[in-house]
């Protein structure tokens, strides 16, 4: 039976924007993912550790740059979806204080994967 692991909150810096600077100075994001897979026994050994889904997630917005929070999004998930244990993976990427001049507290953009 599919499991779902949740996770909200990973902080990590990136460059992504369509601002002037966005993609030249890092700046933070918070991302929450849900991944769900198929757990066969109680081990470790047998569902997708945290620390792996949270040092993806993190690898993917550092090493990545987009101008848009949906692509980086969709490579967020497309990263924890090439996992053989991931049946679907969800992330919304949150850019707090993008639109303060808005008066919007937090943007954030969401994509979920099936595997293939």
């Amino acid at each position: 039976m599919p499991s779902l692991i949740s996770i909200d909150g990973i902080r990590a810096d990136g460059r992504h924007g369509a601002n002037p600077g966005e993609q030249s100075h890092a700046q933070e994001f918070l991302v929450d993912v849900e991944v769900w897979v198929e757990v066969e026994r109680d081990s470790l050994t047998a569902t997708l550790d945290y620390r792996t889904i949270v040092d993806t997630v993190r690898e993917t917005v550092g090493a990545t740059s987009f101008h848009l929070l949906e692509s980086l999004a969709e490579a967020v998930a497309s990263a924890l979806i090439e996992s053989d244990l991931v049946l679907r993976a969800s992330a919304v990427v949150h850019k707090p204080g993008a639109a303060t001049s808005l008066g919007v507290a937090d943007v954030s953009a969401e994509v979920t994967l099936d595997e293939p």
